[in-house]
């Protein structure tokens, strides 16, 4: 079962340590190495929260998201997007981004670090959303119920989410993009494009993540009324009618939604990938192995159920979202080590698999005395 889930990123691995080791020699095969244990450590939170979405797609989506969604993961942000954050910001054509890219890569570093506070407020908005809509939902498994409760509680109130981050994103760009740091040390307003760049990032959720959410309704409604009509053309010795078209499209936007989530989380690794090196080949190498990873553990995690198993997981890896919101709007202006941002994913799914072990545990102590199941209480930091 590892094997077969793994199998392609260890072949991924091999032939990207192969290419590193041709293009720079072992140097550039240490480099590469770094960049995608970075990748994995910075995305892991990226994993557990593509398996709550994945695991409700068929095996065709779920083989078109470790195949077309990894093309798009490696080429598409991994390589492409940051050319195009280069030929945008610094209104070149696409030939002339690669060229300095792949000939002038002090020039290029310095373009993506000038284009970095529109690409953090739109990032971190984007993820931003993700955590509260989850944290404002009323859910019967709570992992920090003093925090969640009262927080659910408010999120009856209509559009709180975006009110929220439009407020974060006015004091964002009020408080740090007019401070914001230019290569080179000088100071330059950057508040019209942090706010720009934010609201991009709020429509592009709304929209991608409203699609997605009222196709899987539609799909949830029509699964109701087909499993009644075909129980009713069996009695009669009908054939039931398929709702396929519909089963696609609910797919087709879920996993667009997840693309769009995948580029939102690779932000913070491209642009920590500059702190190692600014050789565009060998990032998009280290990155592409690192993203092939995170897609297969997402798989692993899928097919092992191991968000049912360990029902605090989804809430450490929302809370690592919420932190890595933050971090990138923080980063506007101030540089923080990829050290801490890894860090704190990994702090907080660690604790939220470590509340998970215990409430399993004593919900087996309590039916091995007979008493049954009980009501879920969660044992998290918070609520012991």
């Amino acid at each position: 079962m590892l094997l077969k889930t793994f199998g392609w990123s260890f072949a991924v691995t091999a032939l990207g340590l192969t290419a590193a080791v041709l293009y720079g020699g072992w140097a550039a095969f240490g480099i590469v190495a770094i960049l995608s244990v970075l990748e994995i450590s910075l995305s892991f939170d990226n994993a557990v929260v593509n398996a709550g979405i994945v695991k409700k797609m068929n095996a065709f989506w779920q083989k078109a998201f470790l195949t077309i969604g990894i093309l798009v993961a490696v080429f598409g942000m991994r390589l492409v997007f940051p050319v195009v954050i280069v030929a945008v910001s610094a209104q070149l054509g696409p030939i002339e981004a690669v060229d300095l890219a792949l000939t002038d890569k002090d020039r290029y570093q310095e373009l993506v670090t000038d284009a970095h506070p529109a690409i953090a407020a739109f990032g971190g908005i984007f993820l931003l959303m993700i955590f509260l809509d989850f944290i404002f939902e009323d859910r019967d498994i709570q992992w920090l119920r003093r925090i969640e409760r009262p927080l659910a509680k408010l999120g009856k109130v209509d559009m709180l989410s975006a009110c929220v981050a439009l407020i974060v994103l006015l004091v964002s760009a009020l408080t740090f993009a007019t401070h914001a740091h230019q290569h080179g040390g000088a100071h330059v307003d950057k508040a019209e494009t942090v706010l720009l760049s934010g609201i991009a990032g709020l429509i592009t959720y709304m929209i991608v993540n409203g699609l997605s959410g009222y196709f899987e309704d539609r799909l949830e409604a029509e699964e109701e009324r087909e499993q009644t009509a075909d129980e009713e053309a069996q009695r009669a010795g009908g054939k039931p009618r398929p709702a396929i078209v519909l089963a696609g499209k609910a797919a087709f936007f879920m996993f667009l939604y997840l693309e769009v989530l995948d580029a939102s989380f690779s932000f913070d690794g491209v642009i920590g990938a500059f702190a190692v090196t600014n050789d565009i080949v060998l990032m998009a190498l280290g990155l592409g192995i690192g993203a092939m990873y995170v897609r297969s553990l997402t798989v692993y995690l899928v097919r092992e159920g191991t968000l049912d198993d360990y029902v605090y997981l989804e809430h450490g890896a929302h809370y690592a979202i919420g932190a890595l919101s933050v971090i990138l709007l923080v980063t506007i202006q101030y540089e923080i080590s990829e050290l801490i941002t890894g860090l704190v994913g990994v702090v907080l799914i660690g604790a939220s698999f470590l509340s998970s072990v215990r409430r399993n545990k004593r919900l087996a102590e309590h039916e091995k005395s007979g008493g049954g199941t009980v009501n879920d209480q969660p044992v998290g930091i918070l609520t012991r």
